[in-house]
């Protein structure tokens, strides 16, 4: 068969919902959809499928603008129990490896081991002889590591141990058989660079041009940060590999200190009614909000800007999106170092990074920053410079051109 000239085969994790007689996808994936086929002739894109209530930010695929000429969406089934995979992993594979002769170009996102549908496809290519790419955002085996140390559940924390090496030694042989591996952020990229044939950092962002904070914002920010309560966010998952309780003991010596303070944490997550309770008692319901999961983007941008810093505690090798949010918001990012947030202010140095799980250094450096509240408004244009070489019509374009280089 020969390939449709200038067609894209992917492989997306973010799985299709069939609910009121219709698929609906995230929508920020259905952005990354259009974008796709902004930059090639054809996009195929196979995900795996769920039943039921589709979660808050998925919207119908009939109203998301992808334009179903150009755009092929090819839906798979979800297959994350070892049962329904291997029940399901013949036909699958089959349809997979029709998918792969159709299209010109291969790139497959990785992650998991039971239900990883990408990586059957990177193998299927590779048995295929055919040059492929393959993409992740984070080290699957790593988060799964910490999962079985630190899950909620004895079960969970059997599975997990006996999973996260078999994931380790499968994401390495997949790198290994792969054309070129494109690694989302500094902190996978070194994770997963010394298996790859050859590797490149790539960014996977939703934002737009426009979503970077304003000058005249930014200015009154600066003014508006020298008086006044601290006020700290956080947008993401209340999960253990986000560190909440680091974040809430962080908060808890601020009040200790003296420091005066509002802080917001944006998302749902397992650990957020644990948190909730935390926050009593600590007694700090006045001055830290939880409210959940918030969709509306325009409000979690203004979150972003009216904060005076993003205060974040990840523990695992991964390459968060929120910070790259933050810095396009004028945010200084304050955390735990690692590769991935020194990378992204190494250029202006738009945040304040301290030692891993050392909370102690974390709460000094939000004192100090507290007490020296001009370095924090510069801190606000130097993070504003970070962010500001980020949208997501750039970081498709450069993927895609990564993508013909690479596999042309």
């Amino acid at each position: 068969m020969t390939p449709i000239p200038d067609s894209l085969l992917i492989y997306a994790p973010v799985p299709l919902y069939e609910a009121d007689g219709g698929l609906w996808l995230e929508d920020q994936a259905c952005n990354g959809l259009r974008l796709w086929a902004a930059n090639f002739g054809k996009l195929i894109t196979m995900h795996p499928v769920e039943k039921g209530k589709p979660p808050p930010s998925w919207i119908p695929l009939s109203s998301s603008g992808i334009d179903f000429e150009r755009v092929e969406i090819v839906p798979l089934p979800s297959a994350y129990r070892p049962d329904r995979y291997w029940r399901h992993y013949r036909p699958v594979r089959r349809r997979i490896a029709e998918l792969i002769d159709r299209a010109q170009y291969l790139s497959f996102s990785m992650g998991g081991l039971f239900g990883d549908w990408g990586g059957v496809a990177c193998l299927e290519a590779a048995q295929k002889g055919r040059r492929f790419a393959v993409w992740t955002d984070r080290v699957e085996s790593e988060v799964v590591r910490m999962h079985a140390a630190n899950g909620p559940t004895l079960k969970g924390r059997i599975r997990a141990a006996l999973m996260h090496r078999p994931m380790a030694w499968r994401e390495r042989a997949i790198i290994r058989k792969a054309t070129v591996g494109l690694f989302h952020g500094a902190e996978t990229y070194a994770a997963y660079a010394p298996y790859a044939r050859v590797a490149e950092t790539v960014h996977d962002i939703h934002l737009k041009a426009s979503d970077q904070i304003p000058a005249q914002a930014l200015q009154a920010k600066q003014a508006d940060v020298m008086v006044g309560p601290l006020r700290i966010c956080y947008l993401g998952r209340a999960d253990p590999m986000k560190g909440p309780d680091d974040w809430l003991e962080v908060l808890a010596g601020l009040q200790a200190a003296g420091v005066d303070f509002t802080a917001t944490w944006l998302g749902d997550g397992e650990r957020l009614g644990a948190m909730r309770e935390r926050v009593v008692q600590m007694g700090l319901n006045h001055q830290i909000r939880l409210p959940g999961f918030l969709r509306d983007r325009t409000a979690i941008l203004s979150a972003l800007r009216s904060s005076h810093v993003f205060l974040f505690c990840h523990k695992t090798p991964e390459s968060p999106r929120n910070l790259i949010e933050a810095l396009v918001s004028g945010a200084p990012i304050i955390g735990y170092d690692s590769l991935f947030p020194r990378d992204l202010i190494a250029a202006h140095g738009g945040g304040v990074l301290t030692p891993k799980h050392d909370v102690a250094a974390l709460t000094a450096a939000m004192v100090a920053l507290n007490g020296d509240r001009a370095r924090l408004a510069d801190l606000m244009a130097r993070a504003a410079q970070d962010g500001s070489a980020f949208n997501d019509e750039a970081v498709f374009e450069h993927r895609s051109e990564l993508i013909r280089k690479h596999l042309g």
